[in-house]
């Protein structure tokens, strides 16, 4: 594996994983489109935003172990998946995403020893 190789697959799940976060979170904003005071809407957004944040502990986790980004992530988007089986779209956005992470954090893992002695 050439060095360049071999840190695309050492940061690319790390980054996506960050990004995945980024974009998940998006969706909690949905708390403050109900017209209601900010005060008012913080209980519905720490609601939405705490798997989110469980995510990003995860992927935080999966900077050491990176199996477990790779069980967590693939494992969040078969359920996605199934959960939502009948909206195609629904698991293409997110599920999509989640196991593209999922997957290269397994790869990742798989070659642990090689990309950790070739930083």
């Amino acid at each position: 594996m050439t060095n360049l190789s071999g840190k695309l697959l050492l940061w690319s799940p790390r980054v996506l994983g960050i990004l995945v976060c980024c974009f998940l979170s998006v969706f909690s904003l949905d708390a403050f489109g109900n017209r209601q005071a900010l005060v008012q809407a913080l209980p519905d957004f720490a609601i939405h935003i705490t798997p989110v944040l469980l995510l990003l502990a995860v992927v935080i986790v999966s900077w050491r172990w990176e199996w477990v980004g790779g069980l967590v992530f693939t494992g969040l988007a078969v359920i996605y998946a199934y959960a939502t089986r009948d909206h195609l779209s629904w698991i293409l956005i997110i599920a999509g995403p989640l196991l593209i992470v999922g997957v290269l954090f397994l790869w990742s893992s798989f070659r642990h020893g090689e990309l950790h002695t070739a930083r």
